[in-house]
């Protein structure tokens, strides 16, 4: 008994394989659509598979009409615009869904084609990924074979013929697409990329608001990658500096505002000492101007292009425009460091400021602390810091939420908490006893891939610690969350998420270090995709052109050298065509396309059989009384008649006219 889908006619089944692919070029933008953009492409194409499935007749112009009013609509009530990234994309996604309904003639599937690549490119406008590269890569080919079909009469060649000869072509121009990536000028992309909100997830915010998460979840992806030249320094030195946070309103900490007093702030007076570390940095985009280094970076980062680094007056690295897109740098680095000022000043003040009405009794265990220790701030540093060791305290992913008195919470009542309730509570403990003090982001630690030597640091590696300022010291680096937890300083250990049942069931049945490999091969594979492809800038380029020889390489040159590579590569390939034709009588060429047709059908001519003895062949394969058995069969014999009459009685206009004739050729199922 036959498949439902093998009874089809043959344009329906290239409906609902057009319509397949389609879904699956929509299908990763889903997660940045509106939900009803999304509802509404899916049951577009439910409808029209339903509707050649069923082969009923297509939906009337008046319908598809007052859907597009409808969908436009709704896109300016969501976006309120109609241009943009995130606009556009809607409405690219809605009219070509819409536009699947009114697939009648070849023009209408020509436009569907039009749409759906470019559909495909919008997927990059959110994602780079390795993964999107590959599922758009399987997109492209299942509209290339879409595109051959819709060129050919109906019912040839097949599906499988069709991917074959769109493989064949996407494998013809691969070198084409490989020099234009190569020469082709970088852009800046057309478009800018939507914000992230990291809220319950592990990651960097340029604020921090203390007990409002009442659970973090663990971001397992990739923040950034290093690669050190040399040794690399201990795992517990690899603190990794962001943003800094010196403002406090009781609940949420903040970059310190510029004042009328700004003149007065604290300068870094970063100063080093011991060997320097150097390392490349490859960050993942975060959308915001933060340059990650290690502490302590004295010298600028080397960015690419125009970009420039400056560092504020905590330490803090920043490029001169938000990093949008994958960013590699290389900068130095000293693990042995001091900065601030050695002697108190004024602008130390800002960092002794607490809000009113909050924490009363961490003040009062503040005054407390300074009498029992004289006011000698390193020991009430080491008081508390062994308080952190000795008192029960825990380091916890579910902390619940925390009341108006965050620390007095943390220092009294849960003793349980994340690093920043750990960094926000110890913070405010020096503030009320009269320690400058402040709060630092950023990342710590990472695990080393053994496959291509990065170290890898992920959103879950996302960290918090203080500093406190000391006379002759400047600011030291205290982290609260290593008293209480050491093995999150310095080691791989990390907090693990809870696992499901499915998660827990794998993790049973295949071992944990198997996953581990993988997980690294992995890791390997998309930093060479990073570090290859996303990360092919304007610099690199330049740099390509120094090495063959250009002394101050510019656009123009670039521009010679494309247009140079492409008329060479124009010439090959014409060359080699003419070579092609010239070793190879044509009228055999067609003949072997007749015998490979024949071989798709199953049937086994012969290198030597003849047109008549082909037309045999194929009648003894189908009904001989088959209007286009018989239309086949007549072309074999004249292309026979043709080919033996003498040479003078066979121009190239018979040939060329068997050739067009052979395309319009329609084969019996």
């Amino acid at each position: 008994m036959k498949h439902p889908f093998a009874q089809l006619p043959r344009d329906s089944r290239d409906t609902l394989f057009l319509l397949a692919v389609i879904a699956w070029v929509l299908l990763p933008n889903a997660a940045h659509l509106p939900w009803w953009c999304s509802v509404l492409a899916a049951g577009m194409l439910a409808w029209r598979g339903w509707l050649a499935f069923s082969l009923r007749p297509l939906p009337g112009r008046w319908w598809l009409l007052a859907a597009l009013v409808l969908t436009v609509g709704a896109t300016w009530a969501t976006h309120r615009t109609l241009l943009g990234r995130d606009a556009g994309v809607t409405l690219i996604v809605v009219l070509l869904a819409l536009k699947t309904l009114e697939l009648r003639a070849r023009r209408d599937a020509f436009v569907v084609f039009f749409l759906g690549f470019f559909t495909m490119l919008t997927n990059f406008f959110y994602s780079q990924s390795l993964l999107t590269a590959a599922a758009m890569l399987l997109g492209l080919m299942g509209l290339l074979t879409a595109l051959v079909n819709s060129h050919m009469p109906a019912g040839r060649p097949s599906l499988w013929q069709s991917a074959r000869l769109a493989t064949r072509m996407t494998l013809l121009g691969a070198p084409i697409m490989v020099l234009l990536f190569v020469l082709f000028p970088r852009m800046a992309p057309l478009w800018g990329t939507p914000g992230d909100a990291m809220s319950g997830r592990s990651g960097l915010s340029g604020s921090m608001e203390v007990g409002q998460i009442t659970s973090l979840a663990l971001d397992d992806s990739i923040a950034l990658r290093v690669r050190f030249e040399g040794e690399p320094p201990p795992q517990g030195q690899l603190y990794f500096r962001g943003p800094v946070l010196s403002t406090f309103d009781g609940r949420e900490w903040q970059a310190l505002q510029p004042t009328f007093r700004a003149n007065d702030r604290p300068r870094a007076d970063l100063q080093v000492s011991g060997p320097s570390v150097r390392y490349e940095m490859t960050l993942e985009p975060h959308r915001r101007p933060w340059l990650l280094t290690l502490d302590a970076t004295a010298r600028p980062p080397e960015l690419p292009g125009e970009l420039e680094a400056r560092m504020s007056e905590e330490l803090q690295w920043r490029s001169s425009a938000s990093v949008n897109d994958l960013l590699r740098y290389r900068a130095e680095a000293h693990t042995a460091f001091r900065h601030g000022p050695q002697r108190m000043m004024a602008g130390l003040s800002d960092y002794l400021v607490l809000p009113p009405g909050y924490n009363p009794r961490t003040l009062q265990w503040a005054l407390d602390l300074q009498r029992e220790t004289g006011g000698d701030p390193v020991a009430l540093i080491e008081r508390v810091l062994a308080q952190l060791r000795t008192g029960g305290y825990t380091y916890t992913l579910e902390p619940d939420q925390y009341g108006q008195h965050t620390a007095d919470e943390f220092w009294f009542d849960r003793k349980a908490g994340f690093c920043e309730h750990m960094a926000s509570a110890f913070a405010v403990l020096m503030r009320a006893a009269g320690i400058p003090a402040r709060i630092v982001t950023g990342y710590q630690g990472g695990e080393l891939n053994a496959v291509d030597r990065y170290w890898v640091v992920r959103q879950s590696d996302a960290h918090a610690w203080t500093e406190v300022w000391l006379a002759d010291q400047g600011w030291v680096r205290v982290d609260p969350t290593a008293s209480v937890m050491p093995g999150r300083i310095g080691s791989l250990q990390r907090l693990l998420a809870p696992r499901g049942a499915v998660a827990t069931a794998v993790g049973n049945v295949i071992s944990p270090t198997f996953v581990q490999s993988v997980r690294a091969v992995w890791d390997a594979v998309n930093n060479a995709w990073n570090q290859r492809i996303l990360n092919y800038t304007q610099s690199r380029q330049l740099d390509l052109l120094r090495a063959l020889g250009f002394e101050a390489p510019s656009w123009e040159d670039l521009g010679y050298l494309l247009l140079g590579a492409m008329v060479m590569a124009s010439l090959a390939g014409a060359a080699w065509t003419r070579w092609e034709r010239s070793r190879r009588d044509p009228w055999l060429r067609l003949l072997d396309l007749v015998r490979q047709r024949l071989q798709g059908e199953g049937l086994q001519p012969g290198a030597a059989a003849t047109p008549r003895e082909l037309a045999r062949l194929l009648a003894s394969r189908h009904d001989p009384a088959d209007n286009r058995v018989q239309a086949i069969q007549a072309w074999l014999r004249r292309f026979e008649r043709l080919r033996y009459a003498p040479a003078g009685a066979r121009p190239g206009a018979d040939l060329a006219a068997l050739r067009r004739e052979w395309n319009e050729l329609s084969w019996p199922s």
